[in-house]
């Protein structure tokens, strides 16, 4: 008998549950995805390289416009990789509400820009156009192979923080039938490496980092944990309420923590996001106080009824 028949006919219960290894179409998916993740990071790195080349030329155009690479703002910048020079020239280039700023437009642009960085702007303005065309291709592609998965994708998009490029990522990470690989939320989030971790000697718990797992799963979800922190609802409010007491890099592990929570229940049970509210956990809180409260009381031999207050 050969070895590999001889393996295959040992019990199964005995031997440890194999890695979770995705199907031909879904590695595809996934490629593309990270590929795309790839250029959408470069096409940054091309855009805060432009800012560097203005803070050499004495351009202030950031402290004015809130996106360099903006209509208006571009209009200026392929202007100034021409050659021109007239700050009130370039502060014509300036759009619909941004025309309000022109006196503070004309003092960002005047500076003085040499012929290396003209070299400079116009190569790399040239280098997002090509990355951006290249983005779009892969969106339509990704698109093209998730289109049956429509439905997983806009319950993934009711996410708060979520948009359809990321669930188009957790698609492709975790796939499309997430429950036969993972058994609950809390394997797949200790798969994601969104988990803390475990140090224990001699019966004492130690610090540690958390797990280690999926990065790119696990780095698309804390970008989008930090993008909501602002936001007035439920993942908001766990946002500020954990960066309070830890800090903003362990709120945006346990919000991503509770995303891929929330990913799993509404791609397993078949349903959409419904947010609890910003007041969640006052309102927690408060349930918390009153029980407390008559716990107290009737331990003291007292008997409480609790009436509920109108409402305002």
């Amino acid at each position: 008998m050969k070895d590999a028949e001889w393996i295959a006919q040992l019990p199964r219960h005995g031997l440890l549950k194999g890695s979770y290894v995705p199907d031909r179409s879904q590695r595809e998916l996934r490629e593309l995805v990270r590929y795309r993740r790839s250029i959408i990071e470069e096409r940054a790195r091309q855009h805060n390289r432009i800012q560097k080349v203005l803070e050499g030329a004495n351009i202030k155009l950031a402290s004015v416009v809130s996106d360099v690479m903006g209509v208006s703002a571009r209009d200026m910048l392929r202007a100034i990789a021409d050659g021109e020079e007239d700050p009130e020239k370039l502060a014509g280039f300036a759009r619909r509400t941004m025309k309000r700023k022109k006196n503070e437009l004309e003092l960002a642009l005047h500076g003085y820009v040499q012929s290396h960085q003209r070299i400079m702007l116009k190569t790399i303005l040239l280098h997002i156009d090509f990355l951006t065309e290249q983005i779009d291709k892969l969106d339509q592609e990704v698109a093209n192979r998730v289109s049956d998965y429509q439905a997983d994708i806009e319950r993934l998009d009711s996410i708060p923080g979520i948009a359809v490029r990321t669930a188009e990522q957790i698609l492709s990470e975790i796939g499309t039938n997430v429950a036969v690989q993972f058994p609950t939320a809390a394997h797949l989030c200790s798969w994601a490496g969104l988990v803390p971790g475990h140090n224990e000697s001699a019966g004492k718990r130690k610090a540690s980092k958390a797990k280690k797992g999926n990065k790119y799963l696990k780095s698309a979800l804390t970008e989008c944990a930090h993008s909501i922190r602002g936001s007035k609802n439920y993942l908001g409010a766990l946002y500020r309420r954990t960066s309070a007491r830890k800090g903003r890099k362990r709120a945006a592990i346990v919000v991503a923590h509770a995303m891929l929570r929330i990913a799993y229940y509404l791609l397993t049970r078949k349903e959409m996001y419904v947010d609890l509210g910003e007041d969640y956990f006052d309102k927690q809180k408060q349930v918390s106080i009153v029980r407390h409260s008559i716990r107290r009381l009737e331990n003291l031999g007292y008997t409480v009824t609790v009436t509920a207050p109108e409402a305002s």
